[in-house]
């Protein structure tokens, strides 16, 4: 193998912060590589053939080729490729599971004892480069004459944006809430991806033309066809993810001090607009329990944390099933965060007081679970927890967070005629987005139910072809 090639057979590792430091603050966990330890990194890419890493990526970024650009000391040129085929690449090199995606498929990682290139972590250091030296805004194409809009900008409706906007359509995303960026800014934690990451990346857009109108509740505000009929957009794009949250359904889940994950942590999201003000918008708990055990579990819990609380993390499989990344379970390990393991709550406990005038009246004061073992395997080799009978116990907590999963908001499926929903409220749609209604697409976890940043990216992408062909073809 030539000299150029990196063959030691683990990454570079990731900087962090000591875990005895970050326990107690929402700065950014991972520090990031430094220029050296990038190039160094990405002389690991063995620039195989068959380019497995491209077929892993939902959004087919070019990555051998970004990757010798950055192996060069090319960073601009790197960052170019990624931008080709990503509206938000440091987004992206922060939260994408890679370790299940284009890291899962590569070459350096098949051999025993060795890992897959970082290609998340090189991702993250070109973005992040880029946005520190490049102060020209980028110039914005020329307009077709078509309008779009957008319902939505977390990460599906930002691609779909990102993508029209560079053919040339006049794009508007309009926002439920008061700062663009949907899940990117009010669901995942400061520790792991700064909002000042995501106002940049937004920027990136606006300077391409995009044009962003917040607290605009569609469906309410205005309708889809509204959107269509009287103020002339040809297609209308949903990418209004998935808010709706699940529950367990037991007793005591509407007790003061239960909250569902995804409100947890837009409350906490809040926090800094808060600290100099007594209205604290979310209860410190002193001892937190949380229900799940996938990323945004690993979020509340990580949150819960680092508002003071001591918090479990109760999950009825055991540790080999945790559906949440490596890295955040290890970062929460690190961090104190106590795992429940083959646990499975039965009820939450309320103060005992009867009395409506107590301050205490209400509230949680502890979750009652049961101890689970796994049964036989079946054909697909998944085992189901089953309980054990006698094993209840009572956990002390006065703070409950359910991260079960959310659902799609039927907000837009109660205000729009025709438009078609499957089981649990997803909107149905084709192989390129097309909805049941002509001239509006969907993508994301509006239409898939909750998934990853860069899976809805990549619906918003094969929408935005779509559209661009639909308009197009209508214009003719």
């Amino acid at each position: 193998m030539p000299s150029k090639f990196n063959m030691q057979p683990l990454k570079n590792p990731m900087p962090t912060q000591d875990p005895n430091v970050r326990r107690a603050n929402f700065n950014e966990v991972a520090l990031g590589y430094t220029p050296e330890q990038a190039i160094d990194e990405a002389k690991r890419c063995i620039r195989c053939k068959n380019r497995p890493c491209v077929a892993g990526c939902p959004v087919k970024v070019k990555i051998p080729e970004f990757i010798a650009k950055v192996a060069e000391g090319d960073f601009e040129g790197a960052y170019q490729i990624i931008a080709e085929d990503s509206s938000l690449p440091a987004v992206c090199g922060r939260v994408c599971p890679q370790e299940k995606q284009c890291e899962s498929v590569c070459t350096r990682g098949i051999k025993a004892g060795c890992e897959s290139v970082g290609i998340g972590r090189l991702e993250r250091f070109v973005a992040d480069w880029h946005n520190k030296h490049t102060k020209n805004p980028a110039t914005p194409a020329p307009f077709n004459g078509h309008k779009v809009a957008v319902i939505g900008s977390g990460p599906a409706g930002l691609a779909c944006a990102g993508d029209l906007v560079k053919m040339g359509y006049g794009v508007t995303i309009f926002e439920a809430l008061h700062v663009a960026g949907g899940v990117l800014v009010y669901g995942i934690p400061e520790f792991r991806l700064p909002k000042t990451i995501v106002q940049k990346e937004v920027q990136n857009l606006k300077d391409l033309g995009v044009k962003i109108e917040t607290n605009v509740v569609v469906g309410r505000t205005i309708t889809i066809e509204e959107l269509k009929t009287e103020f002339g957009f040809e297609a209308v794009f949903i990418g209004s993810g998935a808010g709706l949250p699940r529950f367990m359904n037991i007793p005591g889940e509407n007790l003061n001090g239960v909250y569902s994950a995804n409100e947890f942590l837009t409350r906490s999201n809040l926090m800094k607009a808060y600290e100099a003000d007594s209205r604290t918008p979310i209860q410190r708990g002193k001892r937190v329990a949380v229900v799940g055990g996938g990323n945004v579990a690993m979020d509340a819990a990580r949150a819960a944390k680092r508002l003071g609380a001591e918090v479990h993390i109760i999950y009825r499989r055991g540790e080999a099933e945790l559906p949440a990344r490596k890295e955040e379970i290890e970062h929460a390990k690190e961090e104190g965060i106590l795992f429940d393991f083959l646990t499975n709550p039965t009820r939450i406990l309320g103060t005992e007081t009867n009395d409506p005038r107590d301050p205490a009246y209400g509230w949680v004061r502890g979750i009652e679970c049961v101890r689970m073992e796994l049964g036989e395997a079946d054909e697909s080799g998944r085992r189901s927890p089953k309980e054990i009978a006698g094993s209840a116990f009572i956990l002390p907590v006065d703070c409950v967070i359910m991260s079960l999963g959310t659902s799609p908001n039927p907000l837009l499926k109660m205000t729009t005629a025709g438009l078609q929903t499957l089981r649990r409220g997803e909107i149905a749609v084709d192989e390129t987005g097309k909805t049941s209604i002509e001239g509006v697409y969907c993508g994301g976890d509006a239409a898939t139910g909750a998934a990853t940043v860069i899976k809805a990216m990549g619906a918003g992408r094969i929408a935005a072809k779509a559209i661009d062909e639909y308009v197009q073809s209508k214009s003719k």
